[in-house]
């Protein structure tokens, strides 16, 4: 009698880990609990409980704005917490993303599997402070892969970062005269930064839509 086979049982994705994509995922599809996991520059980073006023509201907010400028933008696609497959060692999981379809002269597309492969063209991430990765190992890694605006919302330090992708360098935007930033990417996608972290909602959805309305 043939000895019963032992199954084979994965282990589970800890922060630290360092894994080939193709291992990255198939460890994170076997641990169907799990919310959020990301490889980054080949590390795995497993996502913390979430908390309000850090994260949950200012995701909720910058979903909101993206979807205001989306629905008036035919040919762009906004996306919540979703996978992207950056690379061979990267496949974050940004918190908010903006994507200009492939038909529409997009860099990114959908894969068969339903998973976005390369770089879309704006990535939001909620951060708590200069101190996460966001900041460093993912900030390289859209980089180097072409993300063209990377814009980091820093809730502890109540502040706002947007990156514009210039020969192959991140510089940092500022707001105008008018305390505005307005996307070189997404013609009309204007944001209001100190109404947007002060959670004045209304007015940051206004200023957006004045932006849709003053695209020639």
């Amino acid at each position: 009698m043939l000895p019963t086979p032992i199954p084979t049982v994965l282990p589970l994705l800890e922060s630290g880990d360092r894994l080939s994509r193709p291992e990255f995922e198939r460890r994170y599809q076997a641990m169907s609990h799990l919310k959020k996991a990301e490889l980054i520059e080949g590390v795995v980073y497993v996502a913390s409980p979430v908390r309000v006023y850090h994260h949950g509201y200012p995701h909720s907010c910058i979903i909101g704005w993206l979807l205001t400028y989306s629905a008036a933008t035919p040919g762009t696609m906004v996306c919540d917490n979703t996978t992207v497959r950056l690379d061979a060692k990267n496949e974050p999981q940004p918190d908010a993303i903006l994507r200009w379809e492939a038909d529409q002269g997009g860099q990114s597309r959908i894969s068969e599997d339903d998973y976005i492969e390369g770089a879309p063209e704006l990535i939001v991430e909620v951060a708590v402070s200069t101190a996460s990765y966001d900041l460093h190992d993912k900030l390289r890694a859209y980089r180097r892969n072409g993300v063209r605006e990377y814009l980091v919302w820093l809730t502890e330090e109540q502040a706002l970062r947007w990156y514009r992708l210039e020969e192959d360098e991140y510089r940092q935007q500022e707001p105008d005269a008018e305390g505005l930033i307005k996307s070189a990417v997404f013609p009309g996608l204007w944001l209001a930064v100190k109404a947007l972290l002060a959670g004045r909602m209304a007015e940051v959805l206004q200023v957006v839509q004045r932006g849709i309305g003053a695209r020639s």
